[in-house]
């Protein structure tokens, strides 16, 4: 049926089987047909045949602006789809947290385009829970994610961009905000802000084997759903949490940041992406990635 829609759709263009024949390549016979097997399915007549040529009926012409559009539409995926099967895809849904975009995907975005200036990025700001929801659903092509992503790394392609020291937030009056560097025993006697898990999994429990370095399990108090949320509640509440150390980079109002020393304390920034051939466009944005990763060094 896809292709008589094809077909009639060209017949209304060109206004004549005759016309139609000619540019389908087809006899005028074989087109008659294919539009009687159409007006068939569809239940009632399509086409007023004329002496000029062909009009659509009333209900012919509803069936023309309805399947139009859809087909369109079907054309321009199918050949998304064939682009990205020669691993030419252009157009990349890229999702990221946006904490770590200015450091990473920006200046790897940048670079992209004065190789690829055809690029096309949707660019999603999401949470890690986000992210992995729309990779499954198969609406990313590509994930910027915290270590939350490894428990995905049987499903999707997985490159682990960069491994980074962990900092202590503090309330900026907190009696251990001076100090250079602070260990997890020192927060023995703190309460820590909790994350829904729905949102960033697996970051409670980060945070609980961190704390074990000091021998404690921590006392969760409040929930931040976003970044933002999470230093308003320090500050409000007198409570600490550990956070990447890229967010030493900017000043916090009402927070101060403090190294963590304890040996193995980290965060892993990773990227994922579908499994199946990857197009030029993707491996170029995963490969200046990886590249501005190696050249960033943090330090707290």
């Amino acid at each position: 049926m896809l292709e008589r829609l094809r077909t009639y759709g060209i017949i209304l263009k060109e206004g004549s089987l005759n016309r139609a024949a000619r540019r389908l390549h087809v006899s005028q016979p074989s087109l008659t047909r294919q539009m009687q097997a159409l007006e068939a399915e569809v239940g009632a007549p399509l086409l007023e045949r004329q002496t000029s040529g062909v009009k659509p009926t009333a209900l012919g012409q509803k069936l023309l602006e309805v399947t139009q559009p859809l087909l369109d539409q079907f054309d321009a995926v199918l050949a998304d789809i064939r682009r990205g099967a020669r691993g030419q895809q252009a157009e990349l849904r890229v999702g990221y947290i946006g904490s770590a975009a200015e450091r990473y995907l920006n200046p790897a975005l940048s670079d992209m385009r004065q190789d690829f200036p055809e690029m096309k990025a949707q660019l999603l700001d999401l949470s890690p829970g986000e992210q992995i929801t729309a990779l499954k659903a198969g609406k990313l092509d590509l994930a910027l994610i915290g270590q939350e992503g490894a428990a995905l790394s049987g499903d999707f392609y997985t490159r682990k961009l960069a491994v980074l020291g962990v900092n202590v937030v503090l309330p900026a009056d907190h009696r251990l905000a001076e100090k250079e560097v602070l260990f997890a025993q020192d927060l023995r006697n703190e309460t820590f802000i909790s994350t829904p898990e729905s949102e960033v999994p697996g970051r409670n429990q980060w945070i609980t084997q961190l704390c074990r370095k000091g021998k404690f399990r921590p006392k969760f108090v409040g929930e931040a759903a976003s970044i933002g949320e999470l230093f308003t509640l320090i500050a409000s509440e007198g409570a600490v949490t550990f956070v990447p150390n890229y967010f030493a980079q900017t000043a916090r109002p009402g927070v101060k940041m403090v190294r963590l020393g304890d040996a193995g304390a980290k965060w892993d920034l990773l990227v994922l992406w579908q499994r199946g051939r990857a197009s030029k466009v993707l491996r170029g944005l995963i490969d200046r990635l990886s590249r501005n990763a190696k050249a960033t060094r943090w330090t707290s």
